[in-house]
This record gives C-alpha cells, structure tokens and sequence, in this order.
C-alpha cells in the first residue's frame, strides 16, 4: 500500500465511469470524476451515493479500460489501486490531458538537469553517454521532448540517482516556481 500512496498523483478532473458485477450478472455503471491519476491507482470521486464493490473496471474518457480495487472509501471518495500493477507510460499518457502531460515532462527535464549539474556533467557529455545529441538533450531538460525509459534508466545509473526520484521525484525549484 506504500507503494500506492508514495506514487505521484497527477491532479485532474476529467469524467469516467465505473463499471462492476452486482452479484447477479449485471453490469452496473456508475458515472464518476476522476480527481486525480498516478502510475499506481486514482482517486475517483461518485456523481451518486451508490454502492460500488472492491473490484471494479475504471473507464477513462479516452476509451482506456484498468481493472481496479478499493484501496479506501470516505463518503463519495475512492482510493483505487490498479490491480494489474503500474500503468504502462502510454496508459498514462491516455490518463492525462496534454497540459498535465507537458508538466510531467518539465519535471523529469528539470530532475535530469539538476542530477546532471549535481554529478558534474556537462549537456555534451551526458548526451554523448546515453546516445543521444546535445540539443536533444538540452530540449528534453526544458520539458520540449520525452525522453524515452531506456534512456531514463542509463541516465539513472550514470548519475547514481534512483529512476523513481527522476521520474516522480520532488520537483526542482525551477519547475515549483514555472
């Protein structure tokens, strides 16, 4: 459950729907706002006082079904967890507006930058290490470009940072302030 919890939620609000068995073999769907996303779960607010069972299918707007469990209930609230683990990064993608889409990227860019800067690299020298152009890495740090998981993962190892604190990690003054 730590887990659910320590992941980094993405603040939204966006209409879906949650659909269950009632036990009978019928399908009950119940429309909901879904306040916010993370790798691991959301967090849905009920348009109803209607009971929903501790499994159920979370529809996003964007057609993306994920099978999920209640974490924790409080009145209309519901903490979800996927039951499948982690979103993959395009199920993420679907969850996520453009604009939320663009501030993760900006906060990965600004971690990759402070770890960089922190380890002594320069832009050339870690662009060369990972296989990549100076100007693309240079973009991807000012959140212009997605900097793919294989390339996350090399820069994690070359700079001893944890892929976590890269990807979800506490934003870096710049972006807070951006």
């Amino acid at each position: 459950m730590s887990d659910h919890r320590a992941a980094v939620r993405h603040h939204t609000l966006r209409t879906g729907m949650v659909e269950f068995d009632n036990g009978s073999g019928s399908t009950v769907s119940v429309p909901c706002t879904i306040r916010d996303v993370s790798g691991t779960g959301a967090r849905l607010q009920l348009n109803s006082s209607l009971w929903v069972a501790e499994q159920f299918t979370l529809t996003f707007r964007s057609g993306l079904r994920k099978d999920c469990r209640v974490a924790w209930r409080k009145g209309r609230l519901i903490g979800s967890a996927f039951v499948g683990g982690y979103a993959s990064a395009d199920e993420q993608a679907a969850m996520m507006t453009a604009e939320e889409q663009a501030r993760h990227r900006l906060g990965i860019g600004a971690r990759v930058k402070a770890a960089r800067e922190t380890r002594g690299y320069t832009e050339a020298q870690l662009a060369e290490h990972i296989g990549v152009t100076p100007g693309f890495l240079a973009q991807a740090e000012k959140g212009e470009a997605d900097i793919p998981l294989y390339q996350l993962m090399h820069i994690a190892d070359l700079l001893m940072v944890g892929l976590d604190g890269l990807v979800a990690g506490t934003a870096p003054e710049e972006v807070d302030a951006a």
